[in-house]
């Protein structure tokens, strides 16, 4: 079993990566949030990505559609909203790569053809994706590596959530309710850590953060380590099988499930619930779907992590147009993240939310990101009084 590691001030608080340091990377442009006083900066900007000066077309790419539902739902239409309100007469040329890598690569090769001066590339690999930015940086094209990283340092931007900080959420929240007792964590308990697909650099760095809260508990042998493994495509039915698998490996002996997203763990649950064990054994989450809230409400998963993507698509809209219009993005830029190579891309990062039963109505309820009528609609066993008030 292999294991690893790893804008302005209308967007919500950005918080920095451990690799904020080391601002002399010259690959990437605007890694400081002064450069915009730097002429030689915005210099360096304008030739690396000349065909983005003056650019009204403008190509996004997308990784899939059946594992979450984020993408279509969410993604395309405020990247498209927000970029048209920043550069109205922009044209966008909308790509979903429907899981398959290969796909991706030829849909950026014919955005290109089509003229695309700008892309934004959500990598559905985020090594093979680097031959996108190679193919765009012959044409001085630059790409924006959107939520997940694209492993190259030709990368222009990296812009997403705190990804290690989602996982240290997600484990956290596991480590707390060890610590309260809950769902019958005692010492000694079983925990299984189902994480999402290894060629996603999010699902290494979501792995990395919640080992960092749950590492010393496994260590103390306080947590007992009995799964942890990555999942190939964020299958929500590969995440289903295993999660049978492994109760009948340790005969229902199971007390928490790290579960990467809420897709995954909406099919853990029915694992579990044809085992009667549903509500029983604390699951985790990530996005703040429809069905993991709903999920949560009626006590059959415990928390899910929400990333307020309305604020990702207004920081790369922001990028674009400074791109476009061959400024400085300033304040938009406040960290770096590491490539495996080494080298490190200039980030916007912004801060992820835990939610549970709790806290669900000031965060995803009062954003709009979901509304409370169509969470409570046909929903039954609403644990919480939150669908009955």
């Amino acid at each position: 079993m292999s294991h690893f590691f790893t804008i302005t001030s209308k967007f919500l608080p950005l918080i920095s990566v451990a690799m904020l340091a080391a601002c002399n990377n010259q690959n990437n442009v605007a890694t400081n949030p002064n450069a915009g006083n730097n002429p030689s900066t915005a210099t360096n900007s304008e030739t690396r990505f000349a065909a983005a000066k003056g650019c009204k077309n403008i190509g996004i790419l997308l990784p899939e559609s059946d594992s979450s539902a984020r993408y279509e739902a969410y993604d395309r239409p405020l990247l498209e909203k927000e970029i048209k309100a920043r550069i109205p007469d922009a044209t966008i040329q909308y790509a979903n790569a429907n899981n398959d890598a290969d796909t991706q690569q030829n849909q950026a090769d014919a955005a290109l053809t089509k003229g695309a001066c700008i892309l934004v590339v959500d990598p559905k690999d985020s090594d093979k994706a680097s031959v996108i930015v190679q193919r765009a940086k012959a044409s001085q094209v630059p790409v924006i590596a959107y939520d997940r990283l694209i492993q190259d340092p030709d990368v222009a931007y990296y812009v997403s959530f705190d990804n290690v900080r989602v996982g240290e959420l997600q484990g956290q929240y596991i480590a707390d309710q060890f610590k309260k007792g809950a769902f019958g964590l005692k010492p000694g308990a079983n925990l299984v850590m189902i994480n999402g697909s290894q060629t996603d650099n999010n699902a290494l760095q979501f792995r990395e953060g919640a080992l960092k809260a749950l590492q010393p508990l496994v260590d103390s042998k306080q947590l007992n380590l009995v799964f942890d493994q990555y999942t190939p495509n964020w299958d929500n039915a590969r995440a289903q099988s295993i999660m049978e698998g492994i109760l009948t490996q340790q005969k229902n002996n199971v007390q928490a499930t790290y579960v990467a997203n809420d897709g995954m763990a909406n099919t853990v649950i029915a694992a579990l619930r044809s085992q009667k064990l549903n509500g029983k054994v604390l699951v985790t989450g990530q996005d703040a779907t429809l069905t993991g809230i709903q999920n949560i409400l009626t006590g059959d998963q415990a928390m899910t992590i929400y990333k307020p993507i309305a604020k990702e698509a207004q920081a790369t809209a922001e990028l674009v147009a400074a791109l476009s219009n061959g400024t400085n993005p300033g304040g938009l830029v406040n960290g770096q993240t590491a490539l495996k190579s080494g080298g490190q891309v200039a980030s916007a990062l912004i801060a992820p939310i835990a939610v549970d039963k709790t806290n669900v109505q000031q965060t995803v309820f009062a954003d709009g990101y979901l509304k409370r009528e169509e969470v409570c609609n046909g929903i039954t066993g609403d644990t919480t009084g939150i669908c009955r008030s």
